[in-house]
């Protein structure tokens, strides 16, 4: 007994620890935690004490505690460039559907990061948020994941007999293709940031490998109005971003979203249109991606921003299988 017992206790010392362990953490506090998404010591080590004094209703000092316990127990230091690239041979690439636009984007948008697409509306932005939420389901040697999605809607664009015409197209069994897409309608900017918080939830449970959200900036462009609250919203739109970033990275998952246009009214010469959300959605997508309508009913994406893959356009069609490529 006393054998199994000394067993038991080094195996306790080898578990790693949990939200329960972090110093001056009580039951209460570790449920509100758990409930604001803070559900492993990776979401505490990330976070800053202003947010963790926010959620939880502890002291500044109390915070620095818990951040500093849980940096301390995980290994946060470098990696080596050859660590990093064998990391990336974990990337997946979804399919667009299209041989050209994939090429673009070096074999499809790619898990583990976020990838932004903007343009005026009827850009097909929507167009290829479906057809990423067929494709993630198909085989990997097909351009899929093997996984679900999960479609976070913002303003209502989500049609599950689009989902149907593509799955078709694509061999997929239409009510399947649509079990495998978890949908959910945000209201509010607040909605929206506590939805993209609670798919982590699904992201376990269902192998979800691909995230949209559609469209990113609406609800905090309705939410905050007038330059007096360009700051308060800027800082919320950050943290989206980060939460997004986060679950991207912890679970390699690919991270679709779309954005809203405005036009710079200060510039004369080329193309006005300029992304909404400014700095703050630029730094935090990897790809970006802008749309455009092209001549005969063609569309037009022109990378503007990738860390590794030149800038470019492809042109493409939207039919009533999904994205392709003009015959």
């Amino acid at each position: 007994m006393k054998e199994e017992k000394a067993v038991k206790e080094v195996k306790k010392k080898k578990e790693e620890p949990t939200i329960y362990d972090l110093p001056g953490v009580g039951a209460a506090t570790a449920e509100k935690l758990l409930e604001s998404g803070y559900n492993d010591l990776l979401s505490i080590a990330v976070a800053s004490p202003g947010e963790l004094v926010e959620v939880a209703g502890v002291g500044e000092a109390a915070a620095r505690k818990m951040i500093n316990f849980a940096r301390n127990s995980l290994d946060m230091g470098f990696e080596s460039g050859d660590e990093l690239l064998r990391k990336r041979e974990n990337i997946i690439k979804i399919s667009t559907g299209s041989k050209a636009f994939d090429s673009l984007l070096g074999g499809g948008f790619e898990s583990g990061s976020i990838s932004e697409c903007f343009g005026e509306f009827g850009a097909s932005k929507s167009q290829i948020a479906h057809a990423l939420a067929v494709n993630v389901q198909l085989p990997r040697e097909k351009g899929g994941a093997e996984g679900t999605a999960v479609f976070i809607d913002g303003e209502s664009t989500f049609r599950p007999e689009r989902i149907v015409q593509m799955a078709k197209a694509a061999g997929l069994d239409p009510d399947q293709a649509l079990k495998n897409i978890k949908v959910a309608r945000a209201f509010n900017s607040d909605h929206q940031m506590l939805l993209a918080e609670k798919a982590e939830d699904f992201v376990k449970e269902n192998n979800v490998k691909l995230i949209i959200i559609d469209s990113l900036t609406s609800h905090f462009r309705a939410d905050f109005t007038g330059r007096g609250q360009l700051a308060d919203r800027q800082q919320k739109l950050n943290k989206h971003m980060h939460t997004l970033m986060r679950l991207a990275h912890k679970h390699n998952i690919c991270i679709y979203v779309t954005n809203q246009v405005m036009a710079k009214p200060d510039v004369f010469f080329g193309d006005p249109t300029t992304a909404i959300g400014g700095n703050i959605v630029g730094h935090n997508s990897q790809t970006r991606i802008y749309l455009r309508k092209g001549k005969k009913g063609t569309r037009v994406a022109k990378l503007i921003d990738s860390p590794h893959l030149p800038d470019g356009e492809a042109v493409f069609i939207v039919t009533e299988e999904g994205i392709r490529d003009i015959d």
